[in-house]
Order: structure tokens, then C-alpha cells, then sequence
């Protein structure tokens, strides 16, 4: 059985840093993408950042330069590092895993993505 379970979500000062991890479990996931996408009330979810299993990257526009997403593919696990939050970053936040098999594929749509975690809620107050 296939689970993702993140960790390190909570509360931040604007300007503050957090870091996620995603560890995945049943399955390696070495040759497929893995992703994080977030996710507010009333709005549809949307990727934040992706990485391929040969270590390409993809940001949201909205996190260049302030988030930076790394793998370890021995141990199966995706972190999403935060830095410069901003109130907007507030959101649910859920690592997820590809659906297809692919070494240099970055996707950004959530029905690319075949498994997820249960999210982890990041809220960016002072």
C-alpha cells in the first residue's frame, strides 16, 4: 500500500522559513515525479513546485527564489524548503507522486499525480 506522509507545517512570522518533508512508502518513486501543490479554501489547488526523478525542477512563479524542492531518492522522500513567507503562502500544503513513469518529467496538474498525503496546514500570521 502506497502512502505519503508529510510533516513540518505550522505557524511562521511573515518573512520566517519552514521546511516539509513527504515520505513515501510502499513504492519507489525514484523514476517518477514527485510534487507539491497547496491548496486554500475556495480555491482550486495548485502546484507549487515539482521535481523529476533525474533532479529537474519546476516553480510556481509565485515561489522562485523562495522555496526550493529537493528529493533523496534512497530514502523516498520530497521536501519543499520555505524561506521569505508571505501571508499568501498560508494554504494546506500536500506532497503528491506521479502517475507516470518518467525521469524528466515535471508535471503541474493535479490528475498527473496518482498519489497523495493527507496535507499539512502552513499558516504565515504575525
Amino acid at each position: 500500500q502506497v502512502q505519503l506522509v508529510e510533516s513540518g507545517g505550522g505557524l511562521v512570522q511573515p518573512g520566517g522559513s519552514l521546511s516539509l518533508s513527504c515520505a513515501a512508502s510502499g513504492r519507489s518513486f525514484s523514476n517518477y515525479p514527485m510534487g507539491w501543490f497547496r491548496q486554500v479554501p475556495g480555491k482550486e489547488r495548485e502546484i507549487v513546485a515539482a521535481m523529476s526523478g533525474s533532479s529537474m525542477q519546476y516553480y510556481a512563479d509565485s515561489v522562485k527564489g523562495r522555496f526550493t524542492i529537493s528529493r533523496d531518492y534512497a530514502k523516498n522522500t520530497v521536501v519543499l524548503e520555505m524561506s521569505s513567507l508571505k501571508p499568501d503562502d498560508t494554504a494546506v500544503y500536500t506532497c503528491a507522486a506521479g502517475r507516470l513513469l518518467s525521469r524528466v518529467a515535471t508535471p503541474t496538474r493535479p490528475w498527473d499525480y496518482a498519489y497523495w498525503g493527507q496535507g499539512t496546514q502552513v499558516t504565515v500570521s504575525s
